[in-house]
């Protein structure tokens, strides 16, 4: 691969939105902060998500995306679109995140992650775009980016490498995971293949099937 490294670390806190009349909570306005920053205990420091049990937890600890799909939703969107854009907390450059084997592992910085499963948006995107139509639209674009494990604690900071420690040779991506979530559903077998794939796509996958047993 090129030469990858980190533009951005970007965090957030709650804040209130209205929604259709209604008072809601995100954390989807995510902004750089300046100097390293530490990442431990499943989290980026000084971010939180308001929704713990959807957008937290061991195989949500970090979200990442790519500056290249960034500047497709730009052209897209006929607009600037910033780091945290759609809130990612790793903005990183020169390479493809949506295209990253599950359980693959990363080293930026201090920190070792691994990839465990594609992002799957709701309504919060939209919110954070100011269009209604961005969730369906990241849904169809299959561009969704990657949520990571914390695998070693420590700390990274804009301009650090990112370096692929490892790649399963299952080949399965985070693109394979999204396209069968959303347009390919009879291959949602091949979901329940894949060890290193987080719980929530192998309980839609059963489901699916009608297993109906939920994975821990």
């Amino acid at each position: 691969m090129t030469t990858a490294f980190l533009i951005s670390v970007n965090v957030g806190q709650p804040r209130d939105v209205e929604l259709g009349g209604e008072t809601k909570q995100t954390a989807i306005f995510k902004e750089p902060v300046p100097g390293r920053v530490r990442i431990a205990d499943h989290h980026v420091a000084g971010d939180r998500q308001a929704d713990q049990v959807s957008h937290a937890g061991v195989h949500k600890a970090v979200y990442a995306y790519s500056r290249e799909d960034l500047d497709f939703w730009a052209a897209e969107l006929g607009r600037d679109v910033e780091d945290g854009f759609v809130g990612e907390n790793l903005t990183i450059a020169g390479y493809d995140v949506s295209r990253a084997v599950v359980g693959e592992r990363w080293r930026i910085g201090g920190v070792e992650l691994e990839v465990a499963q594609p992002r799957i948006p709701c309504w919060k995107l939209g919110v954070r775009a100011g269009d209604r139509t961005m969730t369906r639209r990241f849904e169809q674009a299959l561009r969704p980016g990657a949520y990571l494990r914390v695998i070693t604690e420590g700390e990274v900071g804009a301009g650090d490498e990112v370096h692929v420690l490892s790649r399963p040779e299952h080949g399965f991506t985070v693109f394979d995971g999204s396209r069968i979530y959303y347009r390919d559903r009879d291959e949602a077998p091949a979901l329940l293949k894949i060890d290193e794939l987080a719980p929530p796509l192998k309980t839609w996958a059963r489901k699916r099937l009608g297993l109906g047993v939920a994975v821990s």
